[in-house]
């Protein structure tokens, strides 16, 4: 099973739980005129929508690099990532208008012990889905996943909030469910700001790796008698590396070749995550390196 569909058999399991939770959430919310349940419903249902999102984001990269594309269309997958940030941002805006009309209207859910038979079997749910997705993120190295796992952890947090505002609800705090609302509603901008920080730094180029780890590979080949200017730019699982090699002066170029091709056999060998090495041979002279 290759990786695009291993990720795509797991943005389907997820997407059948995320709608089930939702759907639960949502219809429940509304009958008893909740807007914290209601409101932690719709982000349910987001999850769900970035599932689908994914499915297409995930083939849309896995795509063979061609003429236009000689990097590959890894980068797909990252763009279709910040779309997760962009909906958990529009969710809090959602959320937060539902906290204003209900403070305005001061209006009452009716709390019985079925409530919290919902969000529990939710909860329980929710932290299955978000420590399968982080898990099989992990092994596939797949930041869609990653994020994705993240946006379900915020689904957590927030149904324990929900769950929290019910108790103080039935206690007669009936200002709790808003505030439960308000706090769901922060716990979904924060892990949207989570998500939009680790995509772009992905978009900017952010080194992927140390350069000392490099360095230390390097100059352990035969040959190399130092390098500089390490750079390296990619996602998880897929690295480029550039660098330049010094070696002794006069080589030819038979032999200098066969030197960048027994370093570029070395980083890969230890550094899984890299898949293309550009390698610049400069002659060392004295007091250089």
């Amino acid at each position: 099973m290759n990786r695009q569909t291993e990720i795509n058999k797991v943005l389907v399991i997820t997407l059948i739980f995320n709608l089930l939770v939702s759907s639960l959430k949502i219809i429940y919310g509304l009958l008893i005129d909740s807007v914290s349940i209601t409101s932690d419903g719709y982000h349910s249902l987001f999850d769900g929508i970035s599932n689908i999102v994914g499915i297409i984001g995930i083939y849309m990269s896995c795509s063979p690099s061609d003429e236009e594309h000689p990097y590959g269309h890894r980068k797909h997958e990252t763009l279709f990532t910040l779309f997760i940030a962009v909906m958990m941002f529009s969710t809090c805006y959602g959320i937060f208008k539902s906290v204003y009309v209900s403070l305005k209207e001061q209006e009452v859910p009716v709390i019985g012990i079925d409530s919290f038979v919902v969000m529990v079997f939710t909860l329980c749910v929710n932290i299955f889905v978000s420590r399968y997705e982080k898990n099989m993120g992990d092994k596939l190295q797949s930041e869609y996943l990653i994020a994705d796992a993240k946006h379900t952890k915020s689904d957590i947090y927030a149904t324990i909030g929900v769950i929290i505002g019910l108790v103080l609800v039935k206690l007669g705090v009936h200002e709790a469910d808003p505030i439960a609302g308000t706090v769901v509603g922060f716990l979904v901008l924060r892990a949207g700001l989570g998500v939009l920080k680790t995509t772009t730094s992905i978009l900017v180029d952010t080194k992927k790796l140390d350069a000392g780890l490099v360095q230390h590979l390097t100059e352990g080949v035969q040959g190399v008698i130092g390098c500089h200017k390490i750079r390296t730019r990619g996602t998880d699982g897929h690295i480029f590396l550039d660098l330049h090699i010094l070696v002794t002066a006069g080589l030819s170029i038979e032999e200098g070749h066969t030197i960048s091709h027994n370093v570029e056999n070395t980083i890969k060998n230890n550094i899984k995550d890299v898949v293309d090495v550009v390698i610049h041979i400069e002659p060392a002279y004295e007091g250089r390196k």
